[in-house]
């Protein structure tokens, strides 16, 4: 595979940004070597600056569930682009995008448009402090949230214990109203809130974690949480960053049949463009400044040319459900393929799936948290995903990210995906 340009860019890129990229996993360095600079994208397909081609298996970290250069979507932005790239006033597609979100969302009464899943999480928790008069919040270890400082918080020692900034820069006092808790461990998260009773004003989770790898729900998990905080007067918020509207047109709230008091939004409603939401219940929203007193705002939230690529996005898919089960079918034979694959080289390995989400794990354990997660060999990681990228198929750089499928992906690029694994695990294999 050549890289000779994007070597030379990448030097060139570590003069003026730093370590040569502008967001920490694109970097490559948790699988070594340097990362691979793409020109263009089409369907199931990026092409590097040297010419190479990759089957996409993470689609711009989940938005480009269609695939790319979608004609509904492009045609959609080109007539934006036409009217003008930003107004800074009110303009008619945020209340389409508005009244749309909130019909295929149930459990949203009210939402508010930002500019990415950050901007999102950060202003959620804001209300939620608003709302209930109370500082704490409750985060689970492996789920991300975006770079807010509340949320660059490190486990405690124990379950009841204020978790520490995991980030220079991000201070004691901020830690000290984060606390942590085990994902998908219902008894250590009431263990905590009973500890601080009265001071948690929201838990906030990823209803499927996206940033441990896939991690799925156990069975009673999500609707424990949705009792705890019932009795507790806490507000539950699911950030939906990564499964709103990629795993049903409701999102993992519909999925597994339990509302939370606010959910956060991003990817997919923007298209491919940068965008964010937040919303929930309308006695929590009306808090939201004009409104109410807690204050929030953007000169480019409710972007116009993000808003006509959401709007296109979601009308597709709120008009063609069954390319849901269509996604999950795609899913179901490659993981299949994988599985038969290890099962022939007696390799160690655990997949996580879920509709157009899924993550290959090398351990044998079952991986239900970020510590069971963390037993993943994560050299032997590194070294398939490297022999994957020669085979042209563009994972995840990372153990602990989950890859996504997208609309494009059809039967070829199945057995290409899956004699590809074969091949790559056959090699460091042998090496082994």
């Amino acid at each position: 595979m050549e890289k000779g340009k994007s070597k030379s860019i990448f030097a060139q890129a570590q003069t003026h940004i730093p370590g040569g990229v502008n967001s920490p996993v694109r970097a490559f360095r948790a699988v070594g070597g340097e990362p691979i600079f793409m020109e263009s994208a089409e369907g199931a397909y990026m092409t590097d600056i040297d010419g190479n081609q990759f089957i996409d298996l993470i689609n711009s970290w989940g938005p480009m569930i269609l695939g790319h250069g979608n004609g509904l979507i492009a045609e959609a932005v080109k007539e934006a682009v036409t009217k003008s790239l930003s107004f800074g006033t009110p303009t008619s597609a945020e209340v389409e995008m508005a009244d749309l979100i909130c019909s295929m969302i149930p459990s949203m009464d009210k939402v508010r448009m930002v500019n990415s899943g950050t901007e999102a999480t950060m202003s959620a928790i804001r209300v939620a402090r608003g709302y209930t008069g109370r500082d704490k919040i409750v985060k689970c270890e492996g789920c991300y949230h975006g770079h807010g400082d509340s949320f660059l918080i490190a486990a405690g020692s124990g379950a009841a214990t204020m978790g520490e900034p995991d980030s220079p820069g991000v201070t004691k006092g901020t830690a000290q109203d984060t606390l942590t808790a085990p994902y998908n461990d219902l008894t250590a998260m009431s263990e905590i809130v009973a500890a601080h009773k009265g001071q948690v004003a929201a838990i906030i989770l990823e209803p499927v974690a996206g940033n441990m790898g896939c991690v799925t729900p156990v069975a009673g998990y999500l609707e424990g949480l949705r009792k705890l905080c019932d009795d507790e007067g806490i507000v539950l918020i699911f950030d939906e960053v990564m499964t709103g509207f990629r795993l049903a047109p409701g999102g993992a709230q519909e999925l597994y049949g339990v509302s939370p008091d606010m959910t956060t939004l991003g990817k997919i409603i923007g298209g491919g463009m940068p965008v964010g939401a937040y919303g929930g219940k309308e006695e929590i929203m009306d808090l939201v400044s004009p409104k109410g007193p807690v204050y929030q705002a953007g000169t480019l939230s409710g972007n116009p040319v993000a808003m006509a690529a959401g709007l296109a996005m979601l009308h597709y898919l709120d008009e063609h459900r069954a390319l849901y089960a269509q996604l999950e079918a795609t899913q179901n034979k490659i993981v299949s393929g994988f599985q038969s694959n290890l099962d022939k080289l007696e390799l160690n390995y655990t997949i996580n799936a879920v509709g157009s989400m899924f993550s290959l794990f090398f351990t044998d354990k079952t991986v239900l948290d970020f510590d069971t997660a963390k037993t993943s060999d994560l050299d032997l990681f590194g070294r398939y995903f490297n022999a994957m990228l020669e085979r042209g198929v563009y994972l995840a750089p990372s153990q602990f990210e989950t890859l996504f499928l997208s609309k494009a992906i059809g039967d070829k690029e199945i057995e290409q995906i899956v004699k590809a694994n074969y091949e790559a695990l056959e090699e460091i294999h042998s090496v082994d």
